[in-house]
């Protein structure tokens, strides 16, 4: 089984390095090349799915070791990484199969397949890790992948510095991650879930400020990749990169693993660090529904949409719905990954993401408009729908914990319900203003509008298909007895199913019917211009009050008054580094220079005391002893009148010395 997951691992780097190396020559069948390994690893995760469906596994080999301790190697294979085996590889089909016409005149189409590979690969790595460091690493991974391919478009400015915000916002979160990791190898001695599982009992009965702290750190990493507040905002800038990348990560792949990544740590998670979540995923839901409502940009109202619903499953993580929140993630996958297909479709033929410039797009684009409208309604949370059902169990799972918490914690299900409806709301009214009212195809410089060509038709088809009900329960009102609460040992939350669901109905048709009038009766409409301009008002109204401060902190901006080229987090960074090189070179060139030219004047005095004393003292012992020895040797010449004088001279020496 070990070699079936290496194997699974290995197909999609294989994919990468091969067109990654051919490069141009693989242009004409890098989206065939990519869709077929995908269908392998698709055959292999549905085969060990068969095989280990309940059966938790540890495959483990040493790594490294540090002081002698062994580091391990490790895969885990449990029902919840079988789940996103399936998914990931099941999305990464469709896109694939999508990206073969969408990207067809792109020239570097090899590059973009070759991306997509080790994003699949990156994606599958922290799927299969056994262990907390093993998961940074592929962690790691997939925000390169990301940063490659929000920024696939590199020529472009506002890709580029979508690209370079995610990353950096990634970063940030991805430090408290790494923090955590290593306080639980402090603490414990290891990051294996197989060994941390046995030590659950120390986290979930105690309120220590250093397991609480454990906890968040860890949590951190997934407010990064999952787009929690306040780390969110690049999620929707990150719309800047093709619409097929867009449904991948919204759908099952980075923003994904910040919920899986709660599902594996859930058990580490002290009662104080899940009301943490809870609050987080909390801001988060309702912020990102907000912000969707005031949207024009087709992508960017689904990615405040993908907030929101991330959101909506780290609140369901918070209060203890783990497997709710999980079958969430899964129904999302498909719908939100259906829905980005559409507007990619759509994108494709009208070339323009601004829905004013859009409508009357259902006769043009009918398999487009159905596709959307089954994805739509899943995502609106309509009964017979596959979102109606998963977005249910989590708000069962906050009525719960809220009569567990007391009347305060009503709040947190409210919120959920109020998301619902403002759900409801931006759906239906993107909806009706993108396929309904004024047809402007007239108007289209691109010539007639066109439905999607079988490449696009299977993709949105097949999500479209899996926005339905009866894939994941024979009842449309209730999952708590389907196939997936089933897998997950039947670990459901009890709570009032009846009276949620028509709470959950009725804001819901509230939603819908106040969105649908917004576009058609004019005191509507205007009253969410009204909102609008009371939102701008607000935030003007902010920054005049802070107005010194931000002014105080213009360095914070983009140098470039050019706003495609404004770059978030960049202008600080290049502050800092103009700080530190005005530091280096006033400061500590001055201080090595100067120890330079002491150290050269210092060799200059040696050398000439060393030439003139030291050299001086011995050359002139040598040049007199020379010199005694000549004269000395003059005395020894065979003549015997000179040795009489020297014995005489001697003579009288000795008579002047001893008498």
């Amino acid at each position: 089984m070990s070699l079936y997951l290496l194997l699974l691992l290995i197909i999609p780097f294989v994919g990468f390095v091969g067109l990654f190396s051919l490069q141009k020559r693989a242009d004409h069948w890098a989206g065939y090349v990519g869709t077929v390994l995908s269908m392998i690893g698709m055959g292999c995760s549905l085969m060990i799915l068969s095989q280990s469906l309940h059966q938790s596994k540890v495959f483990l080999m040493e790594w490294f070791s540090i002081s002698g301790k062994p580091i391990m190697l490790s895969l885990l294979l449990d029902n919840q990484t079988l789940l996103m085996l399936v998914i990931v590889h099941f999305v990464a089909i469709l896109v694939q199969i999508f990206s073969i016409t969408y990207m067809h005149d792109e020239p570097a189409r090899w590059r973009y397949f070759a991306f997509l590979q080790l994003f699949v690969f990156s994606m599958l790595g922290i799927v299969l890790a056994g262990s907390l460091l093993l998961m940074y690493v592929f962690w790691e991974l997939v925000g390169l992948s990301s940063y490659l391919l929000i920024g696939f478009w590199y020529d472009r400015p506002r890709a580029v510095w979508a690209a370079k915000k995610a990353f950096l916002l990634n970063r940030i979160g991805d430090a408290g991650f790494l923090t955590g990791i290593l306080l639980l190898f402090w603490q414990f001695g290891t990051t294996e879930f197989s060994d941390l599982i046995l030590h659950k009992e120390v986290f979930s009965g105690t309120s220590s400020v250093l397991f609480t702290g454990i906890g968040v750190l860890l949590f951190c990493g997934a407010i990064g990749k999952s787009a929690q507040f306040p780390l969110s905002g690049w999620l929707p800038d990150a719309m800047e990169g093709p619409t097929p990348v867009s449904a991948l990560i919204h759908a099952a792949t980075m923003v994904a693993a910040g919920i899986f990544l709660l599902g594996r740590i859930h058990s580490f998670l002290t009662p104080d660090a899940l009301i943490v979540v809870t609050i987080i995923g909390t801001v988060t839901m309702v912020a990102g529904a907000y912000h969707a409502i005031f949207q024009t940009d087709i992508k960017k109202l689904l990615a405040y949409s993908t907030v929101s619903q991330l959101g909506l499953m780290v609140m369901g993580m918070g209060v203890g719905a783990k497997e709710a929140a999980l079958f969430h993630l899964m129904t999302h996958a498909f719908f939100k990954a259906g829905l980005f297909l559409c507007a990619g479709v759509i994108i494709h033929a009208v070339h323009t993401q601004d829905t004013r410039q859009m409508g009357g797009l259902r006769q043009a684009m009918p398999v487009t408009f159905w596709a959307y409208t089954a994805c739509a309604a899943a995502l609106a949370g309509i009964p017979f729908f596959s979102g109606f059902l998963s977005k249910d169990a989590i708000l069962i799972g906050a009525f719960a914990w809220a009569d567990a918490y007391g009347s305060v914690a009503l709040i947190i299900p409210i919120a959920g319900i109020t998301s619902a409806g403002l759900t409801a709301f931006y759906v239906i009214r993107q909806w009706r203003q993108v396929f309904f009212g004024m047809s402007k195809i007239d108007s289209s410089p691109h010539g007639v509008i066109h439905d999607a060509d079988n490449f696009m038709k299977i993709p949105i088809v097949l999500t479209a298909i899996l926005s339905f009900f009866m894939w994941f329960s024979y009842n449309p009102l209730d999952a708590s007895h389907g196939w997936f609460f089933q897998m997950f040992s039947g670990n459901v939350v009890e709570g009032s199913h009846g009276m949620v669901a028509l709470l959950s109905m009725a804001v819901v048709a509230v939603g819908l019917l106040a969105g649908y009038c917004s576009t058609t009766v004019t005191q509507l409409s205007g009253a969410v211009s009204l909102l609008k301009r009371l939102h701008d008002t607000i935030h003007d109204l902010l920054l005049a009050i802070f107005g010194k401060i931000r002014n105080g902190l213009n360095w914070l901006n983009e140098h470039s008054g050019d706003p495609q080229r404004e770059v978030f987090l960049i202008a600080p960074l290049q502050k800092v580094a103009q700080w530190t090189y005005v530091a280096d070179r006033r400061i500590v060139d001055v201080i090595v220079n100067g120890v330079g030219y002491l150290t050269v004047i210092g060799a200059h005095v040696i050398g000439r005391f060393d030439r003139l004393v030291i050299d001086g003292v011995v050359n002139g012992l040598a040049w007199l002893a020379g010199f005694l020895g000549n004269r000395i040797r003059n005395l020894q010449n065979g003549s015997i009148q000179s040795y009489f004088v020297v014995m005489l001279l001697g003579v009288l020496l000795l008579i002047y010395l001893f008498f």
